[in-house]
């Protein structure tokens, strides 16, 4: 198992270095420097790789708590990286719909028989202060 001393001793070389814990966890530490986070599993036979973010910002027992969780995901038969993915677009999706982006999308359709001034108006009219 991995240890902080061996973290905080392991210096970048020429070629990118892999520090391996247990359970598929390794610290990637690259040529540039920086120290990756990175879970190797496999999903319906293929191999697949998760990243868990950098050291130092994420630690350690971080790192595990992480691989534990996903190792939970995938023993019930999930993919932790596909459901990674659609909680990303879901996130994303929201922000697209929301009452501002909606508004933008409506301003620019609008302005086109309007003149610039007015157009420029009505985007930047204030609320009113109740």
């Amino acid at each position: 198992m991995l240890t902080v001393t061996q973290i905080q001793k392991a210096k970048a070389n020429e070629k990118a270095i892999k520090l391996t814990d247990e359970k598929g966890l390794y610290l990637l530490i690259n040529p540039t420097g920086s120290k990756l986070w990175r879970w190797k599993y496999r999903f319906d036979g293929k191999e697949k790789l998760m990243s868990f973010g950098a050291y130092p910002d994420v630690s350690l027992a971080q790192a595990r708590d992480k691989r534990d969780e996903a190792r939970k995901k995938l023993a019930a038969e999930a993919d932790p990286m596909a459901q990674r993915k659609a909680a990303h677009h879901a996130r994303r999706v929201a922000a697209e719909n929301s009452f501002e982006t909606i508004a933008g999308l409506w301003w620019q359709n609008w302005k086109g028989g309007r003149s610039e001034r007015h157009a420029n108006d009505v985007l930047h009219t204030k609320k009113p202060a109740f």
